[in-house]
């Protein structure tokens, strides 16, 4: 029996029979069934206003497949859709409201498409049209989360065609990491390789490596301890490159030890956190920098970079405008000169070392397809910090609203903790 069609069954019917009853074994899958389907719903009015409701469970159409929803992965996105202030790209203004989130695993439970059958583990691609290519404006507005309805919902119809395959080995929770910490990460560090080239012969001016044997290490920058930089790490140490990471935290420095980090800096000890960078790296700068504070960090990232080298704009931890006020590092000192460094001549910083400084939001289907396989072939876990349960989703986001977390928070859809 089809998911839509126990859907069109006697509900009264239905709730008299044992709970063991009332489960569908999909090809070994064994799903339970709602007669309703729980979400979040999202007035983009904060994060405390957040409303639990249910609705009916969709029926996918042609093409479409339904899939349960397991686990749903949170990105410092999610907390700005919801509060009303992710703005800083044109997207429709007239959403007044929206089920967030766009990173989740789930289950394919009924399927009106030969690409995807039931039973079938799955990932959401975050820009639903993204699926190949250079990322287009009108991409934006296939967003899940904002501006379409996301995936913090125990059911959801997805276009087939825009689901990636789970990689086996993984759990639901992990899976749910993926779609766009880990594959930013990935396009921070491949987006000048061809597809199918990562971290092969080719190095990022597409030379042969072989040829140039006496060639430097290269090095990758990561700033702070969120899911992004730490899919960057794994991602790196996986390809054999040497790692540098900054943090508030020594213990969370620590965890990033564990992960294989190089080199690590305290930035609330050591405030100019360049000159450990270019000590780590004996003057020459890091290959890659993977730029998520913002305002506060880019003079240190340019400062950082080696000469040729790439700075990927993913992030604005820090704030999206030039702190005219200027920064010290809170000791209250020489504000004047701070506010001098705050503010940036791009065009001649980006000159002076032949930097390539670019804006990264995510990458396309066919690179999530070429990041799996990475994945799977050195077998990377994404480092998954907490979990919440569904009822929990507000008390989840001001997790990572505070910044507690060290790699990824999830939310375990459908199940109460």
């Amino acid at each position: 029996m089809t998911v839509s069609a126990l859907l069109e069954t006697d509900i009264p019917a239905l709730e008299a029979e044992t709970e063991e009853a009332r489960q569908l074994d999909i090809e070994g899958w064994e799903v339970v069934m709602a007669p309703t389907n729980k979400q979040w719903v999202s007035k983009l009015d904060g994060v405390d206003k957040l409303e639990l409701i249910e609705g009916e469970v969709p029926v996918p159409k042609e093409g479409e497949v339904l899939v349960k929803i397991g686990a749903v992965c949170l990105n410092y996105r999610d907390v700005e859709v919801c509060s009303g202030e992710y703005n800083h790209h044109q997207t429709p203004d007239d959403v007044a409201g929206v089920v967030p989130c766009s990173d989740m695993c789930g289950v394919v439970v009924d399927s009106k498409s030969s690409l995807l059958k039931t039973g079938t583990r799955v990932m959401s691609v975050f820009l639903q049209t993204h699926l190949s290519g250079a990322l287009k404006q009108s991409d934006l507005e296939s967003g899940l989360g904002w501006p379409l309805p996301g995936v913090l919902t125990e059911y959801r119809c997805f276009d087939a065609r825009t689901l990636v395959k789970v990689p086996k080995y993984m759990t639901d929770e992990e899976a749910s990491c993926l779609p766009i910490a880990s594959v930013t990460a990935w396009m921070a560090l491949n987006w000048m390789r061809p597809i199918g080239k990562a971290f092969q012969a080719l190095d990022i001016y597409g030379g042969d490596k072989d040829k140039n044997k006496d060639e430097k290490e290269e090095t990758v920058l990561l700033q702070g301890t969120g899911g992004v930089s730490i899919a960057g790490l794994q991602i790196a140490k996986a390809a054999g490159l040497k790692t540098i990471i900054t943090s508030s935290s020594d213990e969370k420095l620590d965890q990033a030890k564990e992960l294989g980090a190089d080199h690590t800096i305290n930035y609330r000890t050591y405030w100019e956190w360049q000159d450990g960078v270019m000590e780590a790296t004996g003057g020459i700068g890091a290959d890659y920098v993977l730029e998520v504070g913002g305002a506060k960090t880019l003079r240190k990232s340019f400062a950082s970079v080696a000469f040729g080298g790439t700075i990927s704009c993913i992030g604005y931890v820090s704030g999206k405008e030039d702190d005219n006020k200027g920064d010290d590092g809170g000791n209250g000192d020489d504000k004047d000169k701070a506010s001098g460094w705050n503010r940036l001549n791009v065009n001649v910083l980006a000159l002076r070392k032949n930097v390539t400084l670019k804006g990264l939001v995510n990458g396309g289907k066919d690179r999530f397809e070429e990041m799996v396989r990475f994945y799977e072939e050195k077998q990377i876990r994404p480092v998954v910090c907490k979990v919440f349960g569904m009822a929990e989703a507000k008390e989840a986001l001001e997790y990572v609203k505070e910044g507690k977390h060290f790699g990824k928070v999830v939310i375990r859809v459908g199940e109460e903790k």
